[in-house]
C-alpha cells in the first residue's frame, strides 16, 4: 500500500473508532454476517482470521464457536485494535495484531479460515490482499469475503465520495477472478440480503430516501468465498 494512503485510511478508521463507530458496525453487520457463519462451517479447533476487524465483534463471536481453536484479528487502525483488546479480555484464545490485507502478520499456512466483513472494498491492491489470504491459509481452508459495496449493487454506489477514504467499486466477477488467479479453488459466490427492517422516512447520509435503503436490503451483499487445494 502506498505509504499515504495508508495513513489516511489508518487515520480515518481512528477516528471512526474513538467516535464509537467500531461498536456500531456490530449493529450494522452482524445481520448479513450472521448467516454466513453456518456455511464456514466452523469446528472447534478451527485456527481463524478475522480480516479488518474492527473493534473486535465479530472476532469475539466466532471465538466462542471454536473454544479449542484460536481467532486473529487483524486492522490498520490501533485505535480499533485497542478498542477490541479492551473488550477481549475474558477470551483466552483470541488475540489482535496490527497489519493490511496485502501484508498479513502471519506465518504461512497459518489458518483453516478466514473471513473479512465490509473491510475488501477499502483494499487498494484486492489482488495482493486475495493472494495474501491464500498465503495464510492451510491445505483444505476457505476464504471469504462480506461486502456491501460492489458493482452489482447500485444502491451502494453513492457511498464512494461519502467515506472519506479511496473504495474499489468491483464487480463480482472481479472478485471471482482475483480468488481463481490467487490458486483458489471452487470459487462461489451469492448476494445475503439484509433483513433489517427499514423506515418509512429516511433522512440519513448513505441513501436517497427509504426506498432506495429497502432496495439495497433487498440485493443484499456480496459473499465471494473459495478454497487452498
Amino acid at each position: 500500500m502506498d505509504n499515504q494512503a495508508e495513513i489516511k485510511v489508518r487515520n480515518e478508521f481512528d477516528e471512526w473508532a474513538k467516535a464509537g463507530r467500531g461498536e456500531e458496525m456490530a449493529d450494522h453487520h452482524l445481520p448479513i454476517t450472521e448467516p454466513v457463519l453456518p456455511l464456514m462451517d466452523l469446528k472447534p479447533n478451527d485456527r481463524v482470521l478475522d480480516l479488518g476487524c474492527g473493534s473486535g465483534w465479530l472476532s469475539r463471536r466466532i471465538a466462542r464457536r471454536v473454544p479449542e481453536g484460536r481467532v486473529v484479528g487483524v486492522d490498520i487502525a490501533k485505535e480499533m485494535l485497542h478498542r477490541a483488546c479492551a473488550a477481549s479480555s475474558g477470551y483466552a484464545n483470541l488475540t489482535f495484531n496490527e497489519g493490511t490485507a496485502d501484508r498479513i502478520p502471519c506465518d504461512d499456512r497459518s489458518f483453516d479460515k478466514i473471513i473479512s466483513v465490509e473491510s475488501a472494498y477499502y483494499w487498494p491492491d484486492p489482488a495482493a490482499s486475495v493472494r495474501e489470504m491464500f498465503r495464510v491459509l492451510d491445505a483444505g481452508g476457505s476464504a471469504w469475503i462480506l461486502i456491501n459495496f460492489y458493482l452489482e449493487n447500485p444502491h451502494s454506489h453513492q457511498w464512494g465520495p461519502l467515506l472519506g477514504v479511496p473504495t474499489r467499486l468491483l464487480s463480482t466477477e472481479q472478485w471471482m477472478r482475483f480468488y481463481r488467479e490467487a490458486g483458489f479453488v471452487d470459487v462461489r459466490h451469492r448476494q445475503i440480503p439484509d433483513p433489517t427492517p427499514v423506515p418509512d422516512q429516511y433522512s440519513g447520509r448513505w441513501f436517497q430516501d427509504a426506498e432506495q435503503m429497502r432496495n439495497f436490503h433487498q440485493v443484499g451483499a456480496l459473499l465471494v468465498h473459495g478454497t487452498r487445494p
